[in-house]
């Protein structure tokens, strides 16, 4: 992440979630009224050439570990309102995600992470496309170099005490192990039974040979952009890694079981592909955290 640049990646992701809204067959996946719109008049073009996934199997894949990993973020969110009396969700890393803009749970605060250049770019794309947020939308501009997560979120009004649920997509997997370690210790001193969803990646010697040079190839991609692939995880090493932390995994879900919950009977080439992507949801334990 530079300094002075907005993540490129929380654009790729971004068209993406609005190619979804375009070119997928109804019902969708995951229902964003917002997402072609926050892109503006800028990204059109690119986004009417995204293929479909019949001619481009691979970049439905894609598409659809994000689409479902949303969903999956947004389906524990209503669980958590529901069941666990959750009222605040944060979105740590949150690009041009939209759900701060269309939260449809009056008492449930949103809390936006970001670094400071991408949030300052998703303020410029709101306010041209003229999205008003809600009162219930708090915009923390966090520097991970500099700043402290808990302090900025603190600042902010964030409750610690409050039945939380966070969403920390598309991330994990550009982290030292030690940026991991620092923002999952924060995590785990929420009010216990909070929940955080997140995705990372499997290492390369897990893969089969194919998806091996998948990897290689889309690591090249990323790395071009200045945003490279450094963290990787089995699922026992990160349940082991959670447990030390003080969090316990409620769900570790592979790209079979994502494709039987929310990709099911559909007849348009939208489904998860290979073994290289998970998606977790840990929540914090009553017991004290390892500083």
């Amino acid at each position: 992440m530079h300094e002075a640049i907005p993540s490129r990646t929380a654009l790729r992701v971004a068209l993406r979630r609005a190619a979804h809204q375009v070119h997928d067959a109804k019902p969708l996946v995951f229902e964003d009224p917002l997402a072609v719109r926050i892109l503006g008049r800028e990204f059109q073009e690119e986004l009417k050439r995204t293929p479909d996934g019949a001619k481009r199997p691979f970049s439905a894949g894609l598409r659809a570990f994000m689409v479902g990993r949303a969903r999956l973020a947004e389906d524990t969110l209503a669980a958590g309102v529901r069941e666990l009396g959750v009222r605040q969700y944060v979105v740590l890393g949150a690009g041009l995600d939209t759900f701060a803009c269309r939260n449809p749970y009056e008492d449930v605060k949103v809390f936006e992470v970001d670094h400071p250049a991408t949030q300052a770019w998703k303020m410029t794309m709101l306010a041209g496309a003229g999205i008003v947020a809600p009162e219930t939308a708090k915009f923390v501009a966090v520097d991970f170099e500099r700043d402290s997560l808990r302090t900025r979120l603190k600042a902010a009004g964030f409750d610690e005490g409050v039945a939380t649920v966070t969403a920390w997509l598309g991330v994990v997997p550009y982290l030292t192990s030690e940026a991991f370690r620092t923002t999952m210790r924060v995590l785990a001193r929420f009010k216990a039974g909070s929940e955080v969803v997140f995705d990372y990646a499997q290492p390369r010697e897990a893969l089969p040979p194919v998806e091996q040079l998948m990897l290689d190839s889309l690591s090249a991609r990323v790395a071009r952009a200045g945003e490279p692939f450094q963290l990787f995880f089995t699922p026992e090493q990160l349940a082991e890694e959670l447990d030390w932390l003080g969090l316990r995994v409620v769900e570790d879900l592979d790209s079979a079981a994502m494709t039987e919950r929310y990709f099911a009977g559909r007849a348009d080439g939208l489904m998860l592909r290979g073994k290289g992507g998970r998606f977790c949801v840990a929540a914090s334990r009553e017991e004290e955290v390892r500083d």
